[in-house]
């Protein structure tokens, strides 16, 4: 059983804190979480469960403030979150009857290429762009496939929803951060409904991790919304890459 001192609560909220800051602006914060929910002692299953708790704090926080300040229409988005919440619950669901050991072998390369693309594309900023596909489609497509895979696995599955708001629907680079974190709750909150059936998280980590998280996100998606892209385009590719790295290097 873990032994939930008061030191390591206080390592844990600190994690959860970094992990909200970082995620509101680029994604990528189970980086920090997971390895710290694993490192305290908790069986990988239970971690990732766990980690489910914490992030739907972040994630909604996030959310909810790039909506204070307009930069996402949440009752216009409402059936977009519904497919990716439904999408993670999904993959959640089916984790243990999926080869995810083979999509780990691929990840790495994706997540490369994205911070390639973001650290090369020229003309990349907070303007809008041309939308390459129809909302409906971009809704029965890409968001099912990125919420599908958060409830698999999870890490970079705010860097997919990114490259594809970005690249398909044409958004802005701030405009498609605020819509990502929209989706990533919702998969996240999915994920954990089928997770908390079977995982069995630890309640009391995750909570004191997610206030923790809400804080950071709440710092970090104001600091995105005056910035723009000139701070999400660098903290995309450094999470990016190393996630990236530290899936590579878990396979060596």
């Amino acid at each position: 059983m873990l032994d939930l001192s008061l030191d390591l609560l206080l390592i844990l909220a600190a994690a959860g804190f970094a992990a909200g800051f970082i995620d509101s602006i680029a994604g990528g914060g189970g980086l920090i979480t997971l390895p710290v929910l694993m490192l305290a002692g908790i069986p990988p299953a239970q971690a990732l469960a766990t980690n489910k708790v914490q992030g739907v704090f972040g994630a909604a926080t996030a959310a909810v403030s790039y909506a204070a300040r307009g930069l996402v229409d949440l009752r216009s988005q409402w059936k977009s979150a519904l497919i990716a919440g439904l999408a993670g619950a999904i993959g959640a669901a089916l984790v243990s009857y999926l080869p995810t050991d083979k999509l780990r072998l691929v990840l790495p390369v994706i997540l490369i290429a994205i911070a390639l693309f973001f650290a090369l594309k020229p003309g990349l900023n907070d303007l809008d762009r041309v939308q390459r596909i129809a909302p409906a489609a971009f809704a029965l497509t890409a968001v099912p496939l990125v919420g599908f895979y958060d409830g698999v696995l999870g890490p970079g599955a705010g860097s997919f929803y990114m490259i594809a708001f970005v690249t398909l629907a044409g958004y802005g680079v701030l405009k498609a951060t605020a819509h990502t974190k929209l989706l990533n709750f919702a998969s996240n909150l999915g994920g954990l409904a089928a997770f908390a059936l079977v995982g069995q998280p630890l309640w009391l980590v995750g909570i004191v991790m997610g206030v923790a998280q809400i804080a950071g996100a709440m710092l970090g998606s104001r600091l995105a919304s005056r910035i723009g892209a000139r701070l999400i385009k660098p903290l995309l590719v450094a999470t990016s890459t190393a996630l990236a790295l530290r899936l590579i290097w878990q396979m060596l």
